[in-house]
């Protein structure tokens, strides 16, 4: 844009300029071949000898030739016939063009009515003599000015890219997941006020988390109370075996209220903060259900576990994605339908397979949209799942399976195979 509009400016100023310098450069050789006439003026009105006119151009730049009145001429004509007549004529000094330049004829009265004419030639190059110099110094002016303001121009970009790069660089470490990322506020006044504002924002984020994870927290530490009365309760139910199972269904359920308020704490960018093994998660939180379907009479099938499975993805959040799904199994499915879970590990990801041998989603498209239910719930549990798996750069596939009733697999990246 610089180059542009100086090169415009320059432009409007040069053409101008060069018209200018040409335009001098013609009147001035015209001017002097008018002062040539006019010095020779004075012999004619003296003499008519061709001797003396002679000696008088001898002062002359040699261009200048004197047609006396009885017709002989003194010098090198150069104006035709017709121009010569013409200022005979007309009586009045004017300028005509040549092949190879201009001729100024000059008429002068003398006695009886006589007319002598003056002719001066003035070539070509004598009408631009010192113009392609000028011009060459014109052009070398345009072209420094246009160069310095590109330059200045550059200087003062580079800065204003400068800081816009470090802003943008800030913003996408802060879109991966850097919380951390700051910029230092440079450049223009509304660059240095934007990053600025960017910081300002970070701050805030990073206290909202922080504040969101201690309220999560908090709450999942209220859940002691009520837990510790539950725990003593099952104590207090016997040996039998119904009671066995309602304190192992205990006991987990403990545990999953501890490693919930850990991961609540957990520091964003701990560097083992975003993963899990996948394979572990889903025995444990099988183990969870399994006391429940064995309550309804469910028969439940558990493959794939047996080898580790990395995946970048936290326990709570496999974890809840796992329960939704689970969940919406023992909700949507009458009591004895069975149920499979499943996990294959695929060369770059994880496959987690939820089916039922129930009656299916008559909607599966409908099924994925956030707050649309079928089954009268609040259609939230398949949306926490997709949006679990897609923040580890997976997804979330429902359909039917062999079974007969819905299919859900979850596909997460894996990090580590073991």
């Amino acid at each position: 844009m610089s180059l542009a509009v100086t090169s415009m400016v320059a432009l409007a100023f040069l053409i101008p300029l060069a018209l200018v310098v040409r335009q001098l450069a013609d009147d001035r050789a015209m001017t002097d071949a008018e002062r040539q006439a006019t010095a020779v003026t004075p012999v004619l009105a003296i003499t008519a000898d061709p001797a003396v006119v002679e000696q008088a151009l001898a002062s002359t730049s040699g261009r200048v030739a004197v047609h006396l009145a009885d017709g002989s001429v003194v010098g090198d004509p150069r104006a035709t016939a017709d121009q010569l007549k013409a200022a005979q004529q007309q009586r009045r000094a004017f300028t005509a063009s040549l092949p190879d330049g201009r001729v100024h004829l000059q008429p002068v009265l003398l006695d009886r009515g006589r007319v002598a004419v003056v002719e001066v030639f003035v070539p070509d190059g004598e009408l631009s003599r010192g113009v392609a110099p000028a011009w060459l110094a014109l052009s070398g002016v345009a072209i420094s000015l246009v160069l310095v303001s590109v330059l200045v121009a550059d200087r003062l970009g580079a800065r204003v890219v400068r800081a816009a790069g470090a802003l943008a660089d800030g913003a996408r470490r802060m879109e991966e997941g850097d919380l951390a990322a700051r910029v230092t506020p440079s450049g223009p006044p509304e660059l240095a006020e934007a990053g600025g504002a960017f910081n300002r924002m970070a701050d805030r984020i990073g206290q909202l988390m922080a504040s969101e994870r201690e309220v999560l927290a908090d709450l999942s530490h209220r859940l002691r109370t009520p837990l510790t009365a539950l725990r003593l309760d099952s104590e207090a139910l016997g040996a039998d075996t119904s009671a066995t199972r309602v304190r192992r269904a205990v006991n987990v359920l403990e545990r999953e209220v501890t490693e919930l308020i850990r991961a609540a704490r957990r520091e964003l960018d701990h560097p083992e903060g975003d993963r899990c093994d996948a394979a572990q998660v889903v025995h444990d939180r099988l183990v969870f259900w399994s006391a429940l379907a064995d309550d309804q009479l469910r028969r439940w099938t558990l493959r794939g576990t047996e080898r580790t499975a990395i995946v970048p993805l936290t326990r709570s959040d496999l974890a809840a994605a796992m329960d939704v799904v689970l969940g919406n199994v023992f909700r949507h499915t009458p009591e004895g339908v069975e149920f499979v879970v499943a996990l294959y590990h695929m060369p770059d990801q994880v496959v987690i397979v939820i089916e039922d041998g129930g009656p299916g989603i008559p909607d599966l498209e409908a099924a994925l949209r956030r707050g649309s239910s079928s089954a009268g719930s609040t259609g939230l549990g398949l949306d926490i799942a997709r949006r679990a798996a897609e923040s580890a750069g997976g997804s979330l596939v429902v359909d039917r399976g062999p079974l007969g009733g819905t299919r859900v697999q979850l596909r997460v990246p894996t990090l580590l195979e073991a």
